[in-house]
């Protein structure tokens, strides 16, 4: 059998283990095993690429040096992120590996270009010969500018993510009179940039039109989500995943390699399906997401709360759930940053002993990131069965002695099927305040992340448990184990 056939044939292999990882990590209990699927389908790309080109073979110290000082940085960073990052930052470690992603894609094709375009190397370290821009063929040339157009994006956006998420930029959408109007601007120019670089066969006038190219596209990518709120990131996060994928997939055609525009291809298909999805739990559409200004100052006014927040004790909250035959958990974003998601499934199973039964509702865009919650009950090995979605967590909740909310803001905010004047009216919600009694553990009374008052936690039937998350929980769990 020929090189290239057995070269192929490995790559279809490692498309199969990307796709059966990418399908078992639909599911927490196979979660981690089609994680480990995945990571060995592109340990099989990469080991067969180092020997299709001839990498393995070169004698020369350089481009080993190279290759295993690369291996070993990366090794060294990745062990590093997860042992050191915790779960609360997750969202943000997410953002910037996406970006990363569409840099690494970014300088895949320009190193391409520059390497078979506009130089030819005559020898490892040899002179370099200028040639014709003109020799690469225009199918190389639109390959090559939407892996560095797409990548610039993804890289600049996601950093900018990456700022809000972290707390070292407002999460408050950010927008200016014209803004969108600016925005169109810098994406016209952009793209008129990008069509001379495919169409001029000069080198030297290419080479300029590239330069342009990847500084407007760095650009837009922060441009674009500026205006964007911090209530919103999820669905970023999401779609920025997906631009990654695709500017890995233009990579991929640029240097001819076929895993690379499969891997690709799966990452930037499961990103935009999953962000459609989220769009749809909101209730909105990607474009009111991306240009709406969620968030921001001069955004849309939400109508006044009326009432007060009640506050109870945590004396009195053990006696309402000490008698409580039903009892759903509604986690959020407070519940990661306390880290209380194993004293939360430690008191889920008291109340369980205790004769009640207990489900726990997920909102597709609760905390930072997709899926931030379902990861956080799976650290804490959380039963999945007792993971209900939002329609089925709200006929349960019909019915529930009792809703804790940890942290949640706007997936429980009623205002979202009450408040014609809300922002957020209109996005399906997990419908907490249908619960005989609500516990809302919070850490004060400010509004969440995205700036807007919940009207729950002035609802008749809902009391406010102040303080730290974890501490309030292991409290509970303490006043059962006395009793």
């Amino acid at each position: 059998m020929e090189q290239g056939a057995i070269v192929n044939f490995v790559y279809i292999v490692s498309s199969v283990l990307f796709i059966l990882g990418i399908k078992m990590l639909g599911k927490a209990e196979t979660a981690r095993k089609g994680n480990f699927i995945s990571a060995l389908g592109m340990l099989l790309a990469v080991v067969v690429t180092l020997f299709d080109k001839n990498i393995l073979d070169s004698a020369d110290a350089v481009s080993w040096g190279l290759l295993f000082g690369g291996l070993a940085f990366g090794s060294l960073v990745g062990y590093v992120v997860a042992k050191k990052v915790k779960m609360t930052s997750m969202p943000e470690m997410v953002a910037l590996l996406n970006g990363f992603g569409g840099l690494a894609s970014l300088l895949v094709g320009w190193a391409d270009y520059y390497y078979n375009g506009v130089f030819k190397a005559q020898g490892i370290a040899g002179a370099v010969e200028k040639t014709v821009s003109g020799d690469v063929p225009m199918f190389t040339k639109i390959a090559t500018i939407l892996a560095i157009l797409i990548g610039g994006i993804t890289f600049t956006g996601s950093v900018y993510a990456w700022g809000k998420l972290s707390g070292k930029i407002s999460g408050k959408a950010k927008v200016f009179v014209g803004q969108k109007m600016v925005n169109a601007s810098i994406a016209v120019a952009m793209v008129v940039a990008s069509v001379a670089f495919a169409v001029v066969g000069d080198a030297n006038t290419a080479h300029y039109w590239l330069i342009a190219s990847v500084v407007l596209s760095f650009v837009l990518g922060f441009a674009a989500v500026m205006p964007i709120g911090g209530g919103d990131m999820p669905v970023v996060i999401s779609l920025l995943n997906s631009l990654s994928g695709l500017a890995a997939s233009a990579a991929g055609f640029v240097i001819e390699n076929n895993v690379l525009i499969v891997a690709g291809c799966l990452v930037g298909a499961s990103g935009v399906i999953l962000t459609v999805i989220m769009c749809k739990s909101m209730n909105r559409t990607l474009f009111n997401v991306l240009f709406s200004g969620f968030g921001s100052a001069g955004g849309k006014a939400q109508g006044k709360v009326e009432g007060e927040m009640k506050p109870m004790s945590t004396d009195d909250a053990y006696y309402v759930l000490e008698a409580a035959q039903s009892v759903v958990f509604i986690p959020g974003y407070g519940m990661a940053v306390a880290q209380a998601q194993h004293a939360v499934k430690e008191l889920a199973g008291i109340l369980e002993d205790n004769g009640a039964e207990v489900a726990f509702a997920i909102h597709p865009v609760a905390g930072r990131m997709p899926g931030h919650m379902n990861v956080l009950l799976a650290e804490a090995d959380v039963p999945y069965e007792q993971l209900k979605e939002m329609e089925e967590a709200n006929r349960i909740l019909e019915m529930a002695d009792v809703a804790i909310v940890i942290g949640a803001n706007d997936v429980v905010n009623p205002a979202a099927a009450e408040d014609q004047s809300s922002p957020i009216y209109g996005m399906p919600i997990i419908e907490a305040f249908k619960a005989k009694t609500v516990l809302a553990l919070k850490r004060g009374k400010g509004t969440g992340f995205s700036g807007l008052e919940n009207a729950l936690f002035f609802r008749q039937n809902t009391r406010m448990i102040y303080g730290d998350a974890k501490a309030t929980v292991n409290d509970l769990v303490a006043k059962f184990k006395e009793s």
